[in-house]
């Protein structure tokens, strides 16, 4: 349960940089009814496009990782469960041929 917490604290953390990074810059226009120190005091640092790249070329870089990460555990545990899938599937033969040899004598 606490690493669930943990795990969820992480992600919603993530989430939240990654907001912050992509806001997008205020609007150019200043409008008549924001005094001219309101509107500087509310200016939010712009990102480069380049930075902004960088940011998107490292988050698939990492889903990409996770992703083999992923694939490699599935395939190094699958000849596991398809054994799993072949003993229980012998297992239902034998019961079977055995049910049938109680009836039979």
């Amino acid at each position: 349960m606490r690493e669930e917490d943990e795990q969820t604290r992480g992600l919603q953390e993530l989430r939240s940089m990654i907001f912050h990074i992509l806001r997008s810059p205020p609007l150019p226009i200043s409008f008549p009814t924001f005094s001219l120190l309101s509107s500087w005091s509310s200016q939010r640092p712009q990102i480069s496009p380049a930075a902004f790249g960088l940011l998107f070329t490292g988050i698939s870089i990492a889903l990409m990782l996770f992703g083999i990460v992923t694939f490699l555990i599935g395939f190094v545990l699958m000849p596991l469960v398809f054994m799993l899938v072949l003993l229980f599937y012998f297992a239902g033969i034998v019961s079977k041929l055995s049910e049938i040899g109680r009836t039979i004598f």
